[in-house]
């Protein structure tokens, strides 16, 4: 989707022109891919713009950056502050939020020791990652060919730049074949996740979705799912999933930050009911819930300004 310049940008603790949000070509992690980074929503609420989950995205980051040896140069606390204000900054109602860190210019190699870490904050409007239909009319997925990492090349728990080379050749492949979405299988042959989102799949009344060890990211769409789905009377596990399950499965969805709550009406072309009630159910409760409408989770809805 193209982007949509906004007014500001905030690096390294200063909110700078979108313009001038520029970094050097020899900029370590252009050249490497070791870089950690989120993606967040803001909606709009009657109080103004919240940003979901906003602390358990930058905790998150942390974590990432954890797992390559990184250091952020911020704190959890400074982050946070720093996206209120560049969300502020916008004056959207409703926004895409985009943190990252990464090793800056001034080394070049595969040392990263000596490397700066730089952190960026962009926000700009994003819609429906899948499509404004997407819950209702579903999505179409594609078996990639493209196997998602084992745990010891490269950790699927941290969300790095390097690791979406797999998935943005599964995405591609999947677009170019007339499919929406990659379906991708961990080295073992189960099911993983999709390109750019975890995967639930509804059989004898029951809701799966796999596991971190099947190299799923441990999704904070994924984990809000979950507490919604126990909220309206589902269950909901993580367990290990077969690709001749989704096959059969009663109903399939796709959740992510950017994604949100999206139905998938087949996968290799093996027809799958949708939209299914618990699908439908949960999309319209996840609505809710992040534009902070219900009082149980409104502790989720971080106000910008």
């Amino acid at each position: 989707m193209p982007i949509t310049p906004t007014p500001k940008i905030w690096m390294n603790g200063d909110l700078v022109d979108w313009d001038k949000a520029q970094i050097h070509i020899l900029t370590h992690t252009l050249h490497y891919g070791m870089g950690v980074f989120e993606g967040i929503r803001a909606y709009e609420t009657s109080q103004g713009p919240a940003i979901f989950r906003l602390t358990e995205h930058i905790e998150r980051l942390h974590n990432s950056a954890k797992i390559l040896g990184m250091e952020i140069p911020f704190s959890v606390e400074e982050l946070i502050t720093a996206t209120k204000e560049t969300v502020a900054s916008t004056g959207l109602d409703s926004c895409y939020v985009r943190p990252i860190a990464y090793f800056g210019y001034g080394e070049m190699g595969l040392n990263t020791m000596p490397c700066s870490v730089d952190v960026s904050i962009a926000c700009w409007p994003w819609g429906a990652y899948l499509g404004d239909d997407a819950v209702t009319k579903g999505v179409r997925l594609k078996t990639s060919s493209w196997t998602r990492h084992d745990h010891n090349i490269m950790p699927p728990a941290s969300k790095t730049t390097g690791n979406y080379v797999n998935s943005s050749l599964a995405k591609v492949e999947a677009l170019k074949a007339g499919y929406d979405e990659a379906l991708m299988l961990a080295p073992n042959g189960l099911i993983a996740e999709c390109s750019g989102e975890n995967v639930f799949v509804s059989r004898h009344d029951k809701l799966i979705t796999p596991p971190l060890s099947a190299g799923a990211l441990e999704g904070i769409t994924q984990n809000t799912v979950m507490t919604l789905a126990a909220d309206l009377g589902f269950e909901a596990v993580c367990d290990n999933i077969a690709r001749s399950d989704v096959y059969i499965a009663d109903e399939m969805f796709l959740v992510g930050t950017a994604a949100e709550v999206s139905s998938v009406n087949s996968v290799d072309d093996r027809a799958i009911p949708c939209p299914g009630p618990k699908t439908l159910a949960i999309a319209e409760l996840y609505g809710d819930v992040v534009r902070g409408k219900v009082d149980k989770y409104k502790d989720w809805c971080e106000l910008a300004s």
